[in-house]
């Protein structure tokens, strides 16, 4: 009886062993996954992607970024690759409950910086050389700095600068701004953060910049914000992954909000009937670890 219960404890252990051994030989699928990330000291570009000062009369300031969300996400092997043309692997829900084709906000994806924004399996990523990322960019919150009778306080500004949202309802702290229909590319709201004083508004057709460094060969359609940016090495997926591969998407807030100044003092001061000429994201530069 006792050899028979020694046994028993034997067998047990043994095939505890082995599970625990299977277990770890199993190997999750490696993924592709996207992450953002904002630098208020990368490189300030303009809509074809070359570098860009702020004009005379006019006055910006970095942004602090909070939140972003994209629609559409694509890898281009060449310059010459149109639009939609490369492998897009990603591509936001859409409706037309509020008439034309919109971007469906309720749906959006949205995340921090170094959040992931999408994970694929690369399996399902096809294989290529690919030399440029391009990602339409469709909501961005931010922190800007706005002055009024000489105090400057802090606010959070909601900027959807897709080609076309249809918004429910959306939020920024513990103000609500409903909407229940489609808002053109440049709507935005704000809300000061520390007092009850909130607005929103729509800024003029161009005011978003959209950086594109391959226009000539690949242009994107107007009022979109497909934003362009190239690898400092092509990026190779081969099907022989065995690990994650990460792309970093490191977008330029650099001096990304801008105005028309009536007095010059570099202050954003809407009260005095200084508009925002500018909301766009001011280049993208990325980057991966395989």
């Amino acid at each position: 009886m006792k050899k028979l219960v020694v046994l028993f404890t034997l067998l047990v252990g043994a095939f505890a062993f082995f599970s625990c051994e299977d277990s770890d030989d199993v190997s999750e699928e490696p993924y592709l996954i996207v992450k953002f990330q904002f630098d208020p000291n990368q490189v300030r570009l303009n809509n074809l992607g070359q570098p860009a000062t702020i004009p005379s009369g006019h006055a910006a300031q970095s942004p602090d970024f909070s939140k972003i969300s994209a629609h559409y996400f694509e890898l281009a092997p060449t310059a010459y690759t149109q639009l939609t043309e490369g492998t897009v692997l990603y591509h936001a829900d859409e409706t037309t409950q509020g008439g034309s084709v919109a971007i469906d906000f309720s749906k959006a994806v949205v995340v921090g910086e170094g959040e992931a924004f999408l994970r694929i399996p690369l399996s399902q990523v096809a294989q290529g050389n690919y030399e440029y990322v391009r990602v339409s960019l469709a909501y961005q919150e931010y922190t800007i700095s706005v002055r009024n009778a000489g105090t400057d306080y802090l606010g959070k500004l909601a900027s959807f600068v897709g080609y076309n949202s249809y918004i429910t309802t959306h939020s920024i702290g513990n103000n609500s701004f409903p909407v229940n229909a489609n808002r053109l590319q440049g709507y935005w709201a704000f809300a000061l953060n520390d007092f009850p004083y909130a607005t929103s508004g729509q800024a003029p057709a161009g005011a978003t910049t959209v950086p594109n460094p391959i226009a000539a060969t690949s242009p994107i359609p107007s009022g979109s914000c497909v934003v362009t940016g190239k690898f400092a090495q092509n990026l190779i997926i081969n099907g022989n992954e065995t690990r994650d591969v990460v792309i970093t998407l490191s977008l330029s807030s650099n001096n990304s909000f801008e105005w028309q100044e009536v007095t010059s003092d570099g202050k954003y001061e809407p009260s005095i009937g200084e508009n925002v000429v500018d909301m766009g994201l001011r280049g993208l530069i990325p980057t991966y670890v395989k």
